[in-house]
């Protein structure tokens, strides 16, 4: 009973301790408000990712899928989570690094495509159409190794008011450059839940495979997954600022503090256990009738 007290006393006062380590977080690399190198000039000033976690995504948007069917964005959410590409298919750099670097994180992952989650690309560019969207998708299936999840790979292209009404709710902000005739833009893949809702955003072309396993995972209400996952998001949490995840150092303490005191509480229980038994034991021999002894 005594033992029993002691471990709910100590678990119940880590569950409360507001700090137990800290540690420097490495600088994002963004510029402070009112530093003047953070004023972009030009088309630059154009292009940014405003993060809206936790926004629902406009479900009953039209597009065109990468057969020519008329579809509804909707139609791609309800049952599992989904990574979203914002894209243009004749993009001559970066969008393509965006798609290689998604497929890459993906072959590693054991995790599969159109069992576990979907994806979904939309092109941003109102003048392509299916045809570009289906040779895209034929490329990333083929260079994705799994021709059996073809149903899950959706490549869409749509209306500029589709498109304008899904950038906003993503926050994605771009702009075509006239000179160039192209398009200026951010890099960033997003994790959607089934319900539609922003969960994670995550930056640049290339992306951890554990970091995306775990927002698909988190973003799945743990549907997904196995116990090791479970005990890395409970050590892990993601950090909207880099768009990765990160050790819980708080949570990585408490996990270390209460496997110490059950440790002890281990030992303790079997040293008062082996007293109590060689008392007994003492006790029967002092008991014993004389030319009975050992």
């Amino acid at each position: 009973m005594l033992i029993r007290k002691l471990l709910t006393t100590t678990l119940f006062a880590l569950a409360l301790t507001p700090a137990a380590a800290s540690f420097a977080q490495s600088p994002t690399g963004l510029a402070e408000p009112g530093d003047p190198t953070s004023a972009r000039p030009g088309i630059l000033s154009k292009i940014a990712i405003d993060q809206k976690i936790g926004q629902e995504l406009p479900l009953d948007l039209p597009f065109v899928d990468d057969s020519g069917r008329a579809v509804r964005l909707g139609e791609f959410f309800g049952k599992r989570p989904v990574v979203l590409a914002l894209v243009y298919y004749e993009c001559p750099m970066l969008c393509t690094q965006v798609l290689n670097g998604l497929v890459s994180s993906l072959s590693v992952m054991n995790l599969t495509v159109g069992t576990e989650f979907d994806v979904v690309a939309v092109s941003f560019n109102p003048k392509e159409g299916p045809g570009l969207a289906s040779q895209k998708k034929a490329n990333y299936l083929e260079r994705y190794g799994r021709p059996q999840t073809a149903a899950g790979w959706h490549f869409l292209t749509g209306t500029q008011d589709s498109i304008t009404r899904l950038t906003d709710a993503l926050g994605f902000r771009y702009a075509f450059d006239q000179e160039i005739g192209q398009y200026a833009h951010g890099a960033a893949i997003e994790v959607i839940t089934p319900k539609g809702t922003i969960a994670k955003y995550f930056y640049g072309i290339e992306y951890s495979p554990r970091d995306l396993r775990l927002g698909l995972i988190e973003a799945s209400d743990e549907h997904i997954g196995s116990m090791i996952d479970d005990v890395l998001l409970f050590c892990y949490h993601y950090d909207p600022a880099s768009g990765k995840y990160g050790p819980a150092v708080l949570r990585m303490v408490r996990v270390a503090g209460v496997a110490t005191i059950v440790a002890f509480a281990a030992f303790l229980t079997v040293s008062l256990r082996r007293e109590q038994a060689q008392s007994s034991a003492n006790s029967a021999r002092g008991a014993m009738p004389p030319g009975y002894g050992l």
